[in-house]
């Protein structure tokens, strides 16, 4: 056991001695979705609704929900809140870590930990790690995203309807029903409005703050975050601040983006800089694999000017890291090698010692839960060993980062640049989850509408599914016999 998986083990412990569904990141981390009005304390569970009437006594409710707090309150009793399932299918299925190790073990995380089990269940605790959504004003419309996060999605939707899937999963009616309806970029809204009241008192507490969306750099709050930390006489140097971004935004506002990070972060340091506003300055990016596929699942997407601009930040940017988000679903499959292998050699061309990160590019892999119909476990088993052989492959460029890591960059700091062993690790459990045992009337059904959805994306955007993936034409016409007898 290495002293990476002994620290797993250490944390697992501990958070048992409390109970088998202790997590640290109920309180500590926190997504809300403001252009929604809902909130989780990781992407893992659904959100939930924020009560308007909550936040207009405690802004700070927009994180600490009563929902919340008797979730809480369960994994104090050593309960597993079902809404959790994510984490205890990959403890049960695979025997692994899940990710309650992996975020209650963080530095934003794990100094916590007796101040919060020792403490009332229903105490506000400001929450160190905080994802922020602004709007849902995107300029792409991934496949397995919807109108909460995607304006194009909303126009898409409401000239053609939703998709004739069995689960209507992103049609106008459903949204109203489940209070997913977005609020226009430009309408008033009562949660952001709340966010700028308790921000002041939340920055001061911050480890990390990171801004999602709809495509961040498209929100006007996203600047005004940027112009706040720039101008702050006493910023929290202490911060680690991230952007996510598709990076296929107009070059005006990429321009614009890498004049703020270097602002922020300047001057440019091999070490972190006194002069800094921030400790950390993370770009995160999404791409799910490569070339033409990755461009027909996040429409939108020009790949090679993706590439590109992450080139141009890296070079740009000296103290910046950029964070690949790749969402793992059955369409990743036939080509997500290609990936594995670029972004190896993105680590390799960027291995910067005075980066936040020993290498300035990570590939963060989760898989893709919903909807259903596209997640990896529709797939025939057939496809499983060439799932588990992107593990494989990254291992060995881990073998290849521990064979070269003794180089020295000319300057007296080591280098390293392979895929560390959690890359690996989230590689290796999409495999265990894909091979875990489905209900057939389930699957069955979920096939039926792979083909739905994908026949109908090619209605109306133009595009041609068995051209560009060659490579499940037959399972495509397979889900549509599948989908005749729905």
């Amino acid at each position: 056991m290495n002293e990476i998986q002994k620290g797993f083990k250490k944390t697992t412990d501990r958070l048992n001695s409390v109970g088998c569904g202790m997590c640290l990141a109920k309180w500590t981390q926190t997504t809300i979705h403001l252009q929604l009005g809902r909130t989780h304390s990781c992407h893992h569970p659904d959100t939930h609704k924020i009560p308007v009437a909550e936040i207009k006594k405690n802004p700070g409710a927009l994180h600490n929900t009563r929902f919340k707090k008797l979730k809480r309150k369960e994994m104090l009793e050593g309960k597993r809140p079902s809404e959790c399932d994510y984490c205890w299918n990959v403890e049960d299925n695979s025997k692994q870590y899940s990710d309650r190790t992996f975020k209650s073990g963080e530095e934003w995380s794990a100094p916590h930990f007796d101040e919060i089990v020792q403490g009332p269940w229903d105490k506000d605790f400001n929450p160190r790690y905080v994802e922020i959504g602004f709007s849902n004003a995107c300029n792409f419309k991934c496949s397995y995203c919807g109108p909460s996060f995607s304006n194009k999605w909303v126009d898409e939707i409401k000239e053609h309807g939703g998709y004739p899937t069995t689960d209507a999963f992103n049609g106008m009616k459903w949204m109203e029903e489940t209070g997913r309806m977005p609020f226009h970029p430009k309408d008033y809204n009562p949660y952001v409005e709340a966010f700028w009241k308790w921000w002041p008192d939340l920055y001061r507490d911050l480890h990390t703050f990171r801004i999602t969306g709809g495509e961040p750099l498209l929100a006007k709050d996203t600047w005004k975050i940027l112009d706040y930390i720039i101008e702050e006489p006493n910023p929290n140097i202490n911060l680690t601040l991230s952007i996510n971004s598709n990076l296929g935004v107009p070059d005006k506002l990429i321009d614009k983006f890498i004049d703020k990070i270097n602002r922020i972060t300047d001057p440019p340091a091999l070490l972190h800089s006194a002069d800094s506003k921030v400790k950390e300055f993370h770009v995160f990016t999404s791409v799910d694999t490569w070339g033409p596929q990755a461009e027909y699942i996040r429409n939108g997407l020009e790949f090679n000017r993706f590439w590109d601009n992450m080139h141009k930040i890296l070079s740009s940017c000296p103290r910046v890291s950029i964070g690949i988000m790749s969402t793992y679903n059955a369409l990743s499959v036939p080509n997500y090698h290609k990936l594995i292998k670029g972004v190896y050699d993105l680590k390799k061309e960027y291995p910067h010692p005075g980066r936040a990160w020993t290498t300035p590019v990570t590939l963060d892999a989760s898989y893709l839960r919903h909807p259903w119909h596209q997640t990896v476990q529709v797939l025939p088993q057939a496809w499983a060993p060439q799932v588990l052989s992107h593990s494989e492959l990254a291992q060995k460029y881990v073998e290849a980062f521990e064979n070269d890591n003794m180089n020295k960059n000319g300057i007296g700091y080591f280098v390293s640049y392979g895929y560390t062993d959690t890359e690996v690790a989230k590689l290796r459990r999409i495999y265990d989850w894909m091979t875990a045992k489905q209900d057939p009337i389930t699957l069955n059904r979920n096939r039926g509408n792979f083909y739905r959805f994908f026949n109908a994306h090619d209605e109306r955007r133009g595009t041609n599914f068995c051209k560009t993936f060659p490579e499940l034409e037959d399972f495509f016409h397979e889900c549509k016999e599948i989908s005749d007898k729905l």
